[in-house]
């Protein structure tokens, strides 16, 4: 929800200075602060301890040994600068054959199925037994499988989620409220089986592919490989292929949407339900391609949103849920004008596409009334005749038809279509009818544009399949093709069959990214037309609360939100125009789950990926990250210093592409490695020039394995086990470790495992402990408690250092080394540094044992990593000592940065309408349940009645409910200042003076920080991290509302066609008898819960 920040916020970081800088070193002294606490104490404390810390480091994680190992190779090998325009040339390369060749795989599901359908003569009695998707493998009461289910193979396969799927055949899914035996489906079933034999086709020629579907416009889904489907707890599965975005974006071209709704007295009740719900379809319907209004009238124009009065929005998720929300507003009452309202919107679409924004491609009128008195031929024939660009399609809500000819006449006049919504369960059905008209002219023109969608994940999807813990959950793209009728006698009724697709997953596309190449903080990204980020490692598409769980809106995440420096948008209009180029700007990065920053200045470089409309980008940090060590070993040697048990490769990183052929699956990235450079696998593709880069670490960084196993064996060495275990990682990935204690008896078991995501090689990011340790000054380590152990507790401390070729000009960092304590180990290696004094005869004037001071370490982000309190370990020292931190802040030894979050979640209660307060009170209940009974006698429609229920029971257990909510925050971090060494300070607290001393430990990022005891500094405000969330007055919200960003059109349009059929046009739908039959059962299932 990022909007132009220069209206919201003068500066991006805010920070105070008050410091006086001596060579070297700097120290603040208050007169009288050293009476209390002697600065040479707790500088002699700090010394110890640092050197006692520092030796342990050390001498576990064998830095200085690697140190030593990578300068004797130094002369063997030389430093590249990375040319980032070529790297994201290479990238760009990548994705764009990979896309090709799913984009290939579906044009063959669309070539095969229109073959299909055109050697198919309909058969309106036809029996055929299909693989139902809810009915495989179900049996009756007496243990036979049901009609349409049947014995179905499962097995599970870990390339689909380790779902129990079947690879030889399809299944096919149909929505709850359509009749599983309907004809058009049962036809329509019957000559896609054809599609069996092309998907499992596609799949033999490329494994990598995942779901490959074809969505009928009749409503079936048939999906490869076949996967059982569950229905939710109302034995509801809520999935219609028609109204995903992937099959309405192949189905139609872009458009302008203005939707009327009728308000006047006559819909009061009922009429009025059936229209919201209308509406809210019709938004379904529309994607980010799209723009739309909605208009409510009587005898007055009203507009839904005020603010947006004469003008159209996109119809992305944000604008789309924020007229939801206005129309629960809306009340029925005086008499309705419809030509005013057809006036007002046609005034509207004019002046919009006049303005060259908007689709600039279709545009269409949805009119939602209970009746039209007159034709408004006068209005159709002043703005719309005799070109008839903008399309009218009315819905005629009740069952009351003599509005019904001229409501349907304004359809046929108008290259649209009418019809007639009686019950809330015919809304869906009516509504997709409108794509279908505005299909025509693709389908006449034979035009089989291939999308792609942005980044999403299908929730009901994950229901179905019944998937937990957040597995699959994983954003995908998809890329779709229509399917049309090739018939000579439909053509210029331009029939469209239905849309194909596969899904890509995101992290698919990271496989195209040589991570090696963009360093340690570099990164790659995409986005898509509208700026909306399809791949980026600061995009957060989950949120924990007890499960994963998918945010509302992270599929409209623009790129401005999470590269939020670039106020004026510079990068990311550049990348939505498809251009390439480069841009340069100072970043604040976040780290360990936001509560770190990271100040550098990236380089970006950019380019569009052919034949998609996405871009992708790349950014590199200036400094160690743009340069790289390409040493040289042999194929031998570097084989058998690979091969061994304390290696490890990155496992989301592509050494060697193993999705190309089945029989490579499930070989290990060092197994593959081996099998290609021995040319036992000639078909293998890798990527020689990494592989010989690891080959090289791995001879470099051999000798770690002896030297860790030496101090494990000597048992005078580490004999209380407080260091656990060493690590190692190199640019290319390469990782080892050594443990100092048995595997059960580690403090944290999840470290540098996969459920430790921040502390691995990742498709997008390097360990943290890597990222962290290369920004600290050369030879020192970097401390930290990680989160996450604290909450567990786990708490352990980890210690690393970078190992740095250091040169005149190029200092590439080549790896990283650390090592795992315990946290109790940590502390008493602190404490007993702590009572040690200068003082001959031993009696010292003051020790952290003294009750009238308080000792704390601290790192360079202010968090504590001892306290005499153990409960406030892993705590912001700004929560616990406000005074102090205020006055760190004054003085300079900290600095505050303000950053913000465009992706966040606020807490919100669910508050209470008065259509469900009314449905609460039981005397409304009670009159409500009898409206429903006497319309189900009247219309006989159960799938109505059972809908409402359901949709009220959710809706009632919702309300008063806390949920999370998309919203924006900013919140502080805090860094060091580096050339702050020690302080020394003063706080009045009420008239009584605190004193304290706050000391480096040499050679790392921690602090210890004395504070006398003797005063109350409780009425000084504590230093809390907590975000605050962004409020925008009325004003802000409208301009935010109304602001639009650069975009790129669609290239592919399709409004009109002159063969096109316009006669078409609609007539008044019901529900068939097989439908209700069919739902009877689910009725009385329900009923009698």
């Amino acid at each position: 929800m990022h909007w132009n920040q220069r209206l919201l916020y003068s500066q991006v970081y805010c920070a105070s200075f008050l410091i006086w800088i001596s060579p070297g070193v700097t120290v603040v002294d208050v007169a009288g602060s050293q009476q209390g606490i002697p600065l040479s104490v707790v500088k002699l404390w700090a010394s110890a301890f640092g050197g006692e810390i520092k030796s342990i480091a050390a001498k576990y994680s064998g830095s200085q040994l690697l140190q030593k190992k990578y300068k004797e190779f130094e002369r063997r090998g030389r430093v590249e600068e990375i040319d980032g325009a070529k790297l994201v040339k290479k990238v760009a390369e990548n994705m764009e054959e990979m896309f090709r060749r799913k984009a290939e795989a579906i044009r063959h599901i669309v070539e095969a199925a229109e073959e299909a359908h055109h050697q198919h003569e309909e058969v309106p009695d036809l029996q055929y037994e299909y693989f139902n998707a809810v009915l495989i493998n179900e049996v009756d009461e007496e243990g036979n499988s049901v009609e349409l289910g049947g014995d179905f193979l499962l097995e599970p396969n870990d390339h689909f989620n380790n779902l129990a799927v079947n690879l030889s055949l399809s299944v096919v899914q149909v929505p709850t409220n359509m009749y599983n035996k309907d004809p058009d489906i049962v036809n329509g079933v019957y000559w896609s089986e054809a599609l069996n034999k092309v998907f499992v086709d596609n799949f033999e020629r490329d494994p990598s592919l995942i779901w490959q579907y074809f969505g009928s416009a009749k409503g079936f889904f048939r999906q490869y490989p076949g996967v059982k489907w569950y229905p939710d707890e109302h034995g509801v599965i809520a999935f219609d292929c028609r109204n995903r975005k992937w099959y309405i974006q192949a189905a139609t071209s872009p458009k302008d949407v203005v939707i009327l709704v009728d308000v006047s007295g006559s819909m009061k009740g009922l009429r009025l339900t059936i229209a919201r719900q209308t509406v809210s379809s019709i938004l379904d319907t529309l994607g980010d391609d799209d723009f739309f209004n909605i208009i409510a009238y009587n005898q007055e124009i009203h507009y839904v949103e005020p603010c947006l009065n004469g003008t159209l929005v996109q119809a992305d998720r944000t604008n789309k849920d924020h007229f939801r929300e206005h129309l629960d507003k809306l009340f029925a009452k005086g008499i309705g004008l419809l030509g005013n309202a057809l006036t007002e919107a046609f005034t509207i679409l004019e002046e919009f596409n006049q303005t060259g924004r908007g689709s600039i491609c279709s545009q269409a009128i949805m009119l939602v009334t209970d009746g039209a008195t007159a034709m408004y031929d006068d209005v159709f024939e002043k703005f719309n005749w005799p070109d008839r660009k903008v399309r009218i399609f009315p819905y005629l809500i009740g069952r009351e038809s003599a509005f019904a000819d001229n409501m349907k006449w304004m359809a046929c006049a108008n290259k649209g279509y009418f019809s007639q919504i009686s019950t809330l369960a015919d809304v869906q059905e009516n509504v997709m009818r409108y794509l279908h008209v505005m299909s025509r002219p693709k389908v006449i023109d034979h035009e089989h544009d291939t999308v792609w969608t942005e980044a999403y994940v299908d929730n009901t999807l994950t229901q179905a399949y019944k998937l937990r813990d957040g597995r699959g959950l994983n954003p995908v793209t998809t890329v779709a093709m229509p399917v049309f009728s090739t018939k000579n006698e439909t053509k210029n009724q331009g029939i469209l069959l239905g849309v194909a697709g596969t899904d890509i997953p995101l992290q698919e596309l990271m496989k195209a990214v040589p991570k090696h190449k963009l360093g340690i903080h570099g990164y790659a990204f995409a986005v898509t037309n509208n700026g909306y980020i399809l791949i980026h490692p600061d995009l957060r598409p989950l949120y924990q609360e007890g499960q994963k769980r998918r945010k509302p809106h992270y599929s409209s995440v623009d790129l401005s939100e999470v590269e939020w420096e670039d106020t004026d948008d510079v990068l990311r209009n550049a990348m939505v125009n498809r251009k390439t180029g480069t841009f340069s700007m100072e970043v604040m990065r976040t780290a360990d789950k936001g509560k770190r920053v990271l100040k550098m200045h990236n380089d970006y470089y950019y380019t569009d990926i052919k034949g998609t409309p996405f871009s992708v980008g790349v950014a590199l940090t200036r400094g160690h990250g743009k340069y790289f060590f390409k040493g040289n070993v042999s194929i031998d040697a570097g084989l058998r210093d690979l091969d061994q048990q304390d290696v490890a490769l990155a496992d989301e990183w592509s050494y060697c592409n193993t999705d190309e052929h089945h029989e490579h699956r499930y070989l290990t990235q060092i197994q593959a490695i081996k099998l290609y450079l021995t040319g036992r696998k000639p078909h293998l593709k890798c990527d020689r020039e990494l592989i010989q880069q690891v080959l090289f670490d791995a001879v470099v960084t051999a000798p770690m394995e002896a030297y860790w196993t030496g101090l494990a064996l000597n048992k005078s060495e580490n004999s209380d086990k407080g260091v656990e275990i060493a690590f190692l990682g190199t640019r290319t990935g390469l990782s080892r470790t050594n443990l100092f204690v048995n595997p059960e008896k580690l403090t944290n078991q999840d470290i540098l495992t996969a459920e430790d995501t921040e502390g691995v090689f990742n498709a997008d990011h390097f360990p943290l402990w890597y990222k962290r340790a290369a920004e600290q000054v050369p030879g020192t380590f970097i401390y930290s408690i990680p989160f996450s152990s604290v909450m567990e507790n786990k708490s352990v401390v980890l210690a690393s250092t970078a190992i740095q070729l250091l040169d005149d000009r190029k200092s590439p960092i080549v790896a990283a080394v650390g090592i795992q304590m315990k946290l109790d180990f940590f502390q008493r290696k602190f404490w007993t540094a702590s009572r040690q004094c200068a003082a001959l005869d031993g009696k010292c004037i003051i020790s952290c044992d003294n009750e009238d001071i308080k000792c704390y370490l601290i790192d360079n982000n202010g968090f504590i990593l001892v306290s005499e309190e153990y409960t406030q370990t892993g705590l912001f020292f700004g929560e616990v000592e406000g005074a102090v931190m205020n006055k760190l802040l004054l003085m300079g030894s900290f600095k505050k940065i303000t950053l913000y979050d465009y992706q966040a979640l606020c807490k919100e209660y669910a508050g209470s309408g008065d259509s469900a307060h009314s449905l609460l009170n039981p005397f409304s209940a009670v009159k409500w349940l009898l409206t429903e009974i006497i319309i189900f006698l009247l219309e006989f429609n159960l799938y109505s009645w059972w809908n409402v229920d359901v949709s009220v029971k959710a809706d009632r257990g919702q309300r008063g409910r806390l949920h999370m909510v998309p919203c924006d925050t900013e919140y502080p971090a805090f860094v060091s200042e580096r050339t702050i060494k020690e302080t020394a300070g003063n706080i009045d607290c009420e008239g009584c003076m605190r004193t304290f001393v706050i000391q480096q430990i040499p050679s790392s990022n921690l602090f210890m920080v004395v504070v006398d005891n003797k005063c109350d500094c409780s009425s000084i405000p504590l230093v809390s991290m907590e975000p605050i969330e962004i409020m925008y007055n009325e004003s802000l919200k409208c301009e935010r509302l109304k602001f639009q960003k650069d975009r790129k059109r669609p290239d592919s349009c399709h409004p009109f066609h002159p063969e096109e059929n316009a006669r078409e046009c609609g007539g008044a739908s019901s529900l068939s008898p097989q439908l209700m039959a069919a739902l009877l059962p689910l009725l009385i299932t329900f009923i009698t819960r």
